[in-house]
């Protein structure tokens, strides 16, 4: 390919932490989905959803701004919102204020499943993360999580004025 620079390749320190990094990456979403499953018949992503719902104002959202907290594509949501509204955990509504939208919310049912799961989440996480770091690597892996995460998303352009 013409002008294409020449590959910046991992030295062996480099090489070493990327491996580790997949490792994790690849590791710990599974794990925390085996505990999720186990303990309270979901996956974690379901959690995801229904605990993001349960910390937003009326415990509603539109579901594009849920996907995005989700990290998740409005397709897999939706095809997950709609299992959970079968199990009466959550429901979908239009938008009163634009319709174009469609807004998720959290049923008492919802709230209680959040709350009856989240103990054994929060127990898993500490085991699986914080357990096996000191304060000081535990603050730096949010600092080298949220550069990273910067670095993925790019610069955000500015808001227009109209």
């Amino acid at each position: 390919m013409e002008g294409a620079q020449d590959p910046r390749w991992l030295t062996d320190e480099q090489q070493d932490t990327w491996r580790a990094l997949i490792g994790l990456i690849l590791r710990l979403p599974s794990a925390l989905d085996t505990q999720m499953r186990r303990d309270a018949g979901i996956s974690h992503f379901d959690y995801l959803v229904l605990s993001t719902l349960s910390m937003a104002p009326g415990w509603t959202m539109r579901m594009s701004e849920l996907a995005a907290e989700a990290e998740a594509s409005l397709p897999r949501l939706s095809q997950v919102v709609a299992k959970l509204e079968k199990q009466d955990w959550l429901r979908r509504a239009p938008d009163p204020d634009d319709g174009r939208y469609t807004l998720a919310t959290l049923t008492q049912a919802g709230w209680d499943k959040v709350l009856s799961t989240a103990p054994g989440h929060v127990n898993e996480v500490q085991r699986l993360v914080f357990d096996a770091l000191p304060p000081a690597q535990q603050r730096q892996l949010g600092e080298i999580s949220r550069r990273v995460t910067r670095t993925i998303e790019g610069p955000v352009d500015p808001p227009r004025e109209s």
